[in-house]
């Protein structure tokens, strides 16, 4: 058994254990479900009400419940025989319509009194026996809410979740990072540096301020930069395209519930949730030749999808988002080579934004797809092939494609650990077949083009979010949205800081100067609060001299830098974007 499959096991025995502690301590409540997950466990209940001062309480009693040693003995029951015994548990009862086949399974671990054994519907596999999960490996983490079955038409339930790793080093050293990662955390962040608000009258959908504006222009500005010289042109698409479009594409039969629908001069509309039906409608304009290829077409687009409440997290999870979008139409023979040099492109823009580990995942056929299975074998063999090529770490997400082709998903690692996925790279034969595409090859025939559909940010929204956690708010000089802040000692000294701050403004720096009515200190703790990298005090000595007086962020002492040399210094960083 492999490591990664003996911790799943163990972290869904431990939600089995929750689960038991939770009926004993609370006898009323009505067990959900309670499945591992990356970092640990969860379990769902109805008619518990608990606060967050409950939980080690819970806990100790799991700890009593493995110190027993009790046996995990699997069972299994008809669905009649099934559903006397979980004569009332509504939710148990409600999944047992669902389940095929005509046995159901369970788990029962038996304590040495009747009041210590405990049995749940379950397909397992579990460790043999409770004293195999240990004391110091788990903690019970937080409480949330949860609709049933994540259909935010049902019941919010109340979720226990738990962290759960191989030894107790492990999870002191696993604590420590979702300790650090609180204190980064993006939505707190924002909140002090004046970047983004969200608001009841939107939940899900972002208002950006004028600072987070900034470091969202960087991003275009770089992106757009760096795909023209790759040889993209740039196109713009609307955001409500009507719905039979969405049936061309497939959309409707596979993303339906994920969609937002409209209606205009009583014809149907849809939200695009995805850029690619409208690029696909621009390339059809016109009859294309295969001396036009590859064909690279990039739109920063604006995207809704419909996310259940439950899930929305700050910038991480929204209903609104923009994708920096690509699609590039080939031959078949151009394929390999336009993979690589995504996945090229792709790197370099991780590199420059300070993110140094990152590996690839192959994401396979998924249970709804379209298209003809020998082509989506083709797409999957082409992907792996090009990622042994380039000697790309990666490892195979077996069944997470999406719809129309197999893909290859990017994930970085941040400063405290944590790992993000973040672009993706999509071979697709279907939407070149669904739309008709065609070009004029050498030959003058009729073809197919292949497409490729890819981002790299992903999601601007997201992206920025993960920038903030993994600088904790202290973003590079050149994604910061302002780069030196000027504090005058006195009313004395606002004159010469203005002027001083126009000189830098003149070289394209982001300057404030905070003139407010308050002490050095004071202002000096807002600028460090704000992450701004530079600080410059001026008082009588600075006045008409050549000489300034400059505080680094993060450092407390000053520097003694020539005007000249801090503004060469500054220009530096922001040029090769350290």
């Amino acid at each position: 058994m492999s490591s990664e499959n003996s911790i799943e096991i163990k972290r869904h025995s431990l939600s089995h254990v929750l689960a038991q502690a939770v009926k004993k301590l609370y006898p009323k409540a009505k067990l959900g479900i309670g499945p591992a997950i990356d970092d640990g466990f969860y379990y769902d209940f109805d008619n518990l009400k608990l606060s967050p001062e409950d939980l080690p309480k819970i806990q100790k009693e799991m700890k009593k419940i493995i110190s027993r040693g009790e046996k995990f003995e699997k069972y299994e029951v008809t669905k009649a025989e099934a559903t006397k015994v979980l004569k009332g548990e509504p939710y148990k009862l409600e999944l047992i319509k669902h389940l095929k086949g005509k046995k159901v399974c369970f788990y029962r671990n038996v304590g040495s009194k009747d009041d210590e054994t405990f049995s749940d519907m379950c397909a397992g596999p579990h460790v043999k026996s409770t004293k195999e999960l240990g004391f110091d490996s788990f903690k019970l983490s937080r409480l949330a809410g949860a609709y049933w079955r994540g259909d935010e038409k049902n019941k919010m339930l109340t979720r226990i979740y738990g962290v759960a790793m191989e030894s107790k080093t492990e999870l002191s050293k696993y604590l420590e990072m979702l300790e650090e990662a609180e204190k980064r955390d993006h939505r707190k962040i924002g909140l002090q540096q004046d970047l983004f608000s969200f608001h009841h009258e939107g939940p899900g959908f972002p208002f950006w301020h004028d600072k987070g504006l900034i470091i969202w222009e960087e991003l275009v500005k770089y992106w757009r930069g760096e795909h023209r010289k790759a040889g993209y042109e740039e196109v713009s698409t609307p955001i409500m395209l009507k719905q039979d479009l969405w049936q061309t594409s497939k959309h409707m039969q596979t993303y339906k519930e994920n969609m937002y629908f409209s209606e205009v001069d009583k014809e149907k509309y849809a939200i695009k949730p995805m850029n690619c039906p409208g690029d696909l409608l621009i390339y059809k304009e016109r009859p294309h030749s295969y001396r036009e290829f590859p064909l690279r077409v990039g739109e920063l687009g604006l995207v809704h999808r419909h996310e259940m409440a439950g899930v929305l997290h700050g910038l991480f999870r929204v209903r609104s988002f923009t994708q920096d979008d690509a699609h590039i139409f080939c031959t078949k023979e151009q394929v390999e080579e336009e993979l690589k040099g995504v996945l090229k492109l792709t790197l370099q823009f991780y590199k420059a934004f300070g993110f140094k580990d990152f590996h690839m995942e192959l994401s396979t056929r998924p249970e709804k797809y379209t298209g003809d299975i020998k082509m989506w074998d083709l797409a999957e063999k082409i992907l792996e092939k090009v990622l042994r090529d380039m000697k790309l770490d990666y490892k195979i997400n077996s069944g997470d494609g999406a719809f129309y082709g197999p893909k290859i998903d990017s994930h970085l690692r941040d400063a405290i650990g944590r790992t993000w996925q973040c672009g993706t790279l999509q071979l697709d034969f279907a939407q070149p077949e669904n739309f008709r595409l065609e070009y004029i090859d050498k030959d003058g025939k009729k073809k197919r083009p292949v497409m490729l559909h890819r981002t790299i940010y992903g999601s601007l929204e997201r992206f920025i979010g993960i920038l903030i956690e993994h600088y904790a708010g202290a973003l590079p000089v050149w994604l910061s949205p302002v780069q030196i802040s000027i504090i005058p000692v006195g009313a004395d000294h606002k004159k010469f800081s203005c002027e001083l701050a126009d000189e830098f403004l003149s070289e394209n720096f982001r300057v404030e100067v905070d003139d407010v009515n308050e002490t050095v200190g004071n202002k000096i703790r807002k600028a460090e609060k704000m992450r701004i990298p530079y600080m410059l005090v001026i008082g009588d000595k600075e006045i008409g001299s050549s000489d300034l007086h400059v505080r680094f962020r993060g450092e407390d002492k000053v520097r003694k830098m020539g005007k000249e040399k801090f503004v060469e210094s500054v220009r530096k960083e922001i040029e090769e974007k350290k």
